[in-house]
């Protein structure tokens, strides 16, 4: 798009300046033939004469300042050195004057402002004292040529100010447009971060408990196989801990856009059968169905258990979990689990997982609150409406309260 609009200002100027070319040249063969009729010139210089009157023209977009220079200065010369015909009063060429004017204008519209002054006063100057006229039509053109000029180039400064204003808007286009691109990746990489964290750190999570509690589940384990199991858990702990690194990264906290369909509050069942699967000592309770729950309060459910379970796995590996949720006027969930015993080792350094649980809740319009227990465990309770339409749509950017750095898990 970019190419297109430089291709397409190439044109503007290529075109502007065969325009000048066709102006100059009309000019040129305008004032080369009349120039007996106004002043008494050789016919060797009549040619030079003219072109002094119409060729400056052609610097108007290259250096305007060079070509009114040239043309005042060459206006000065021809009505000082250069007679009159008898029917003649102008010092110079009509032609001549129109290219005096076009080129200050142009000053105007692209020198310095110390230039553009510089050259409305010489050329003030230059048609007061040399345009004819006596008596009071003298005192008329020595105070009416400045006041004239003057108009000219206030509207050339007038055009000057708006191709600036329409320039630094294009810029300012420019840079909202890169900021919304920015803030389109930034929203991506939170998309990304929320959805690595939600699902390959839960499973992760349950592959380390699984591994770290099999010799503990399965009789027979022999030293060998004890050790290969310790060695899968140490393993998947380090990758574990590299994607929250990662995941540290990715994350934008406050911009958490959903795009992609996600899990429903049904398939929170499913989620409580796989940990089961991977060894964790889950029960759970369902009060209400869950099929009528509306779908972004089910992606909240389910995102908040699966980190839930997440947290309980990694922090408590042995302990038993509870999860219970009831489905009335509002929908409550509660996870809890007990203590970890001394054996058992937390996996994980912690992260975002209670951040984000609270971010989930609030952009449906509820809450969570976690915290330990007095027995040494662990307890989440979320607390979702089920008339999401009144409260903020799903998506929105939401930012989440502060959890300090001892209770996010």
């Amino acid at each position: 798009m970019k190419q297109k609009s430089r291709l397409r200002r190439l044109d503007a100027r290529t075109w502007f300046d065969f325009g000048l070319v066709v102006v100059a040249l009309i000019c040129y063969t305008v004032a080369w033939p009349t120039l007996h009729l106004t002043h008494t010139v050789p016919a060797a210089a009549q040619p030079f004469v003219a072109a002094l009157a119409a060729f400056p023209l052609l610097l108007v977009r290259m250096n305007p300042a060079l070509g009114w220079a040239i043309s005042a200065g060459a206006a000065l010369v021809i009505a000082l050195a250069i007679p009159n015909q008898p029917n003649n009063e102008l010092p110079f060429q009509v032609v001549h004057i129109l290219s005096v004017l076009v080129l200050l204008f142009a000053v105007a519209v692209r020198a310095p402002g110390r230039i553009v002054a510089v050259a409305w006063a010489a050329t003030a100057l230059l048609f007061a004292t040399t345009m004819p006229g006596e008596g009071e039509a003298f005192a008329s053109a020595v105070w009416g040529w400045p006041i004239a000029l003057a108009a000219l180039v206030l509207f050339g400064l007038l055009i000057r100010w708006l191709l600036l204003s329409r320039q630094q808007l294009v810029r300012q286009e420019e840079e909202n447009e890169l900021e919304r691109a920015r803030r389109a990746i930034l929203e991506e990489k939170a998309r990304i971060a929320r959805d690595l964290h939600d699902v390959v750190a839960h499973h992760m999570s349950l592959v380390v408990v699984q591994a770290q509690t099999a010799p503990y589940r399965v009789d027979g384990v022999t030293p060998a196989a004890r050790a290969e199991f310790e060695s899968i858990g140490a393993t998947a702990r380090e990758a574990l801990n590299e994607i929250r690194g990662m995941l540290g990264v990715l994350r934008s906290d406050g911009q958490l856009p959903e795009h992609a369909p996600q899990p429903k509050a049904a398939d929170v069942l499913g989620l409580f059968e796989g940990a089961q699967r991977a060894g964790v000592r889950l029960t759970w309770t369902v009060d209400g169905p869950l099929d009528t729950i509306p779908e972004t309060t089910g992606l909240a459910l389910y995102r908040i258990a699966q980190e839930s379970l997440s947290n309980a796995s990694r922090h408590a590996p042995d302990a038993p979990v509870q999860v219970h949720i009831e489905h009335g006027a509002q929908l409550l969930v509660t996870v809890t689990n007990g203590a970890g015993t001394a054996l058992a080792r937390p996996i994980g350094s912690g992260g975002h997982g209670i951040a984000g649980m609270q971010a989930r809740a609030s952009a449906v319009g509820g809450n969570v609150a976690a915290g330990p227990r007095d027995d040494g465990g662990f307890e989440v309770r979320a607390r979702l409406p089920l008339d999401v339409p009144g409260g903020p749509a799903a998506g929105a950017v939401v930012t989440a309260a502060p959890v300090s750095a001892e209770t996010d898990r």
